[in-house]
């Protein structure tokens, strides 16, 4: 039995709310740039043109479901294709490994759609309800008027961002002026309204509220990162051995000659999104955002000390600088093994994929022999194969294909439902011949087991031709 004056404590701490500091600097300029940068890109992206020719969409970047294509500008991309966009997701895989064995979390840190947002949460909420110590206290403060429009007015803006995120999306996979015509006008699929309303709702409560927890509980990245990070890895720290031990600074008077540089002002912790401490060393939650450097160097400034307390750095460096030596240079951290390695096998596949995008024919075709059977015998005794060829016109207008058959045997070729062989396939369709190849009664390849043929396929207006190499089955099989 339990005694009634036991006390029971929850495993799990309540949640406090992170209010970053407004900072400026290098750093957070640079963040500035790169949410511009990529905002700008994401909601801009849909509306551009490209003119491709008749039958074909104008939009430059499209996810066409309906007809099974990717467009990126002159690029088109189809079904059967696929290994392109698994060939991007690779690539994108051994970035990441690349950018964050050699400068830890970046990513996160600056270009992560989850940091993009949340920043531009945050600047609305700085906007409306003031800065760190007016967001402390409006949180505290009891419901009144005042309290009650600045979160109205800054729910709706956030409400508003989250739609545009939501009608941005949905306008990559469908014409994008055609869309909003048709949202505005309640004309839509309903399938793109419940995507806006799915990602408005998201945006909204990722940027807004989870915030930092999405980085710490919800992605996996944090946990995987130690595997791409050692040593030599140059990511945010702190000079430890510089700024101990710690003492506060009293105004007018210098600092003590036992005294550390850090002068426990916590900037670095009040503006940090995640509401770390990068005193404490490596940590999880850290997302190597550096506006702790942007502070610190401030107040260094302020005190007359020299910048760089907190830095990037490399653990090497940092045992190098409390032993006095000089630190290697940064560009000897990132072109090391590992970084190699990761930059060979990222360009290798990016290679390999720009070859595969110039060598790519310009006519598809897919010949299956049908096998059951394998072979007809006709009534004056010569023999019959059967095969689908399955044609692909990638153009935007139709063309006509003609068909024939080379082998060193005397085969000859016929269309069924054609009487020529010459095909006309639709403009950006799939079409699928019956063809039959006939050897003569008594020819080594009808007495015999197999024949080597090839079948052509040529597109009569451009003059282009493939072929796909096949086998003739005789009486011997």
């Amino acid at each position: 039995m339990t005694s009634p004056d036991t006390q029971t404590s929850s495993l799990y701490a309540k949640r406090e709310p992170v209010f970053p500091k407004r900072v400026s600097g290098k750093f957070r300029s640079l963040k500035w740039w790169i949410m511009g940068v990529t905002l700008g890109i994401y909601y801009i992206a849909p509306w551009l043109r490209w003119d491709r020719g008749p039958n074909l969409p104008d939009q430059a970047i499209l996810v066409d479901l309906a007809n099974r294509r990717f467009f990126f500008f002159m690029i088109e991309i189809w079904p059967h294709e696929f290994y392109f966009v698994a060939g991007l997701l690779i690539m994108a895989g051994l970035g990441l490994f690349l950018f964050t064995s050699a400068a830890g979390r970046v990513w996160c840190g600056y270009a992560c759609p989850q940091t993009v947002w949340t920043d531009l949460f945050i600047l609305v909420e700085r906007w409306v309800e003031g800065d760190r110590n007016a967001r402390i206290r409006l949180l505290r403060q009891r419901w009144d008027l005042e309290k009650t429009r600045k979160y109205l007015t800054k729910w709706t803006l956030w409400l508003l961002i989250g739609l545009a995120t939501g009608g941005a999306w949905v306008f990559y996979f469908t014409d994008a002026p055609t869309l909003l015509v048709d949202l505005l006008t309640g004309n839509a699929h309903p399938v793109a309204y419940i995507t806006m309303a799915t990602l408005t709702a998201t945006t909204f409560a990722f940027g807004g509220f989870a915030r930092e927890q999405i980085c710490i509980y919800a992605c996996p990245w944090p946990r995987i990162q130690a595997a791409m990070m050692d040593e030599e890895t140059i990511t945010v720290a702190y000079r430890e051995w510089r700024g101990e031990p710690r003492g506060k600074l009293k105004k007018g008077e210098p600092l003590s000659p036992d005294q550390g540089d850090c002068i426990d002002c916590m900037a670095c912790v009040n503006v940090c999104p995640m509401g770390i401490d990068i005193r404490d060393g490596q940590q999880l939650a850290c997302i190597t955002c550096a506006l702790c450097i942007d502070a610190c160097d401030e107040v260094m400034d302020k005190i007359g000390k020299p910048r760089g307390l907190i830095g990037y750095l490399a653990l090497t460096d940092e045992r190098a600088e409390r032993e006095g030596k000089a630190p290697r240079s940064a560009w000897r951290h990132v072109f090391r093994l590992r970084t190699l390695i990761y930059t060979a096998l990222w360009s290798g596949v990016g290679l390999a994929l720009i070859v595969a995008l110039f060598l790519r024919s310009p006519i598809d075709i897919n010949v299956t022999p049908l096998r059951n059977p394998i072979y007809v015998t006709l009534s004056d005794g010569s023999i019959r194969n059967t095969y689908d060829i399955r044609l692909r016109n990638k153009q935007g207008e139709a063309r006509d294909y003609q068909i024939s058959v080379t082998s060193e045997a005397d085969l000859a070729l016929s269309l069924e439902g054609h009487p020529a062989t010459v095909v006309t396939v639709p403009a950006n369709e799939t079409m699928t011949q019956r063809v039959y190849i006939v050897a003569g009664k008594g020819t080594p390849a009808a007495e015999g087991e197999r024949t080597d043929l090839r079948l052509w396929v040529e597109d009569l207006a451009a003059g282009q031709r493939v072929h796909h190499d096949t086998i003739f089955n005789g009486r011997g099989n």
